[in-house]
């Protein structure tokens, strides 16, 4: 069709314009197709001569295409690399608009589901996001969780809801709930939402949800259950009072027992510039044992191949803290350090299934 360079496109025009694609027949392309076309004229092709020229049809190469007989709409807020999407989508639902503002998530995410997600939505008016049943959103948490709380007070940098950059993300949701009325929500942060600054953040959040007219479920869960990482979120699930009257038939589901190990996921086979060399292994044991020895906090951890891992951060690299290099298997039996790359084989959609069934 066109040769187009990603990277040159990762903007709201080229969104708009992959969204129309996507949407062109679910009742919702009218909230796209202006700059679409405009920018389809400007960007893409010189000049457009026939208005249904800007719809193309054809068959999306990508690995998770769009439903062609969608059961229900949804929207995808600070959407990463999809994997909310993605299980919303295998029960056959349609995602009307993305959001995600990291260009590099923003390229993954086109080659996973052919479309760009539009970038910061706090520059995105609530009338332009198409109508929707479900909105999910995995909000930033880096205010709420326990790394992020202590860096930010070492630094003397605020958190919680006075975060301004991330920690007030979290209204943006609520207006496009209030102007949207979606029948259902699910929202995703790290477990100690619940308890940040002694439950004052989570009393806001669980009041704001009410007030909009809500009944709220939230549990704390973790993904171990799935895949072989230690990781707690809290989950949080709204339905429309108008709509269920508080007496949805929602529960949590029961999540299986851990069964995929470390070594369930790794690469049979690894390029030899990833494996550490003896002699920066040995000068790695030797350097933790430095500083253990005068008290300082450099160390690395390990993790048995038929166990599951802690959980796996990428730490603030702009204010010096380390960052986790999520690719270097070790040649040490079967022993690993905690720098994995994590290749998941399979997505739980216990929670969708059941807000589905609910609704």
């Amino acid at each position: 069709m066109f040769n187009i360079n990603i990277d040159k496109h990762l903007n709201d025009g080229f969104a708009h314009l992959t969204h129309y694609w996507q949407n062109h027949k679910n009742g919702v392309s009218q909230y796209f197709k202006p700059y679409a076309k405009e920018y389809l004229q400007e960007s893409i092709l010189s000049i457009v001569e026939e208005p249904d020229q800007l719809y193309i049809p054809f068959k999306y190469d990508v690995p998770f295409p769009p439903n062609p007989n969608p059961k229900f709409k949804f929207i995808d807020l600070f959407a990463g690399i999809g994997g909310i999407r993605l299980a919303y989508q295998s029960l056959g639902g349609k995602c009307v608009f993305s959001s995600e503002w990291n260009n590099f998530a923003k390229k993954t995410y086109e080659a996973n589901f052919g479309e760009v997600p539009f970038g910061d939505i706090t520059q995105i008016s609530e009338e332009n996001i198409p109508e929707h049943d479900i909105l999910l959103a995995g909000f930033p948490c880096q205010p709420f969780s326990i790394a992020g709380v202590s860096k930010k007070n070492a630094l003397g940098r605020s958190h919680g809801f006075l975060d301004e950059t991330q920690g007030t993300l979290f209204f943006d949701i609520a207006r496009i709930l209030k102007h949207k009325k979606p029948k259902a929500f699910m929202l995703e942060n790290v477990k100690n939402l619940v308890s940040h600054d002694k439950g004052k953040t989570f009393k806001v959040i669980k009041n704001t949800l009410t007030e909009l007219g809500y009944s709220i479920h939230f549990q704390v869960l973790d993904g171990k259950h799935f895949v072989p990482q230690h990781r707690e979120r809290i989950i949080i699930v709204g339905f429309r009072t108008d709509i269920f009257g508080e007496k949805e038939n929602f529960k949590f589901p029961t999540l299986p027992e851990p069964k995929v190990k470390i070594k369930d996921i790794l690469e049979p086979e690894v390029e030899s510039k990833y494996t550490l060399s003896d002699k920066l292994w040995n000068y790695l044991q030797d350097y933790a044992a430095k500083h253990k020895a005068k008290g300082n906090g450099f160390g690395f951890g390990m993790t048995d191949l038929n166990g599951i891992s802690r959980t796996i951060s990428a730490r603030y690299y702009k204010d010096g803290s380390e960052i986790f290099d999520l690719g270097v298997p070790l040649r040490v039996g079967l022993s690993v350090p905690i720098f994995l790359s994590f290749r998941t084989k399979r997505i739980s959609t216990s929670i969708p299934n059941a807000i589905q069934k609910a609704a």
